[in-house]
């Protein structure tokens, strides 16, 4: 079950990286950008791309069992 919601949340935290490392258009990343732009401004984007690295490390965690929450 580790491995699931391991997976689960790296592929969200890819989502965030890459949609914010192209600025993508998205419709679903576009409601993200509209959230975080309130607090973030012009930086959201970066602000995306960190959080996607951090929810990728700590997918990685989950998925071999060493952070179990």
């Amino acid at each position: 079950m580790h491995i699931l919601w391991g997976t689960l949340i790296i592929a969200m935290g890819l989502f965030f990286f890459i949609c914010g490392r192209q600025r993508s258009e998205l419709g679903i990343y576009r409601l993200f950008v509209a959230r975080s732009k309130i607090l973030w401004g012009e930086k959201v984007y970066k602000f995306h791309q960190a959080s996607g690295l951090i929810l990728i490390c700590f997918g990685v965690l989950v998925a071999l069992g060493i952070f179990t929450g």
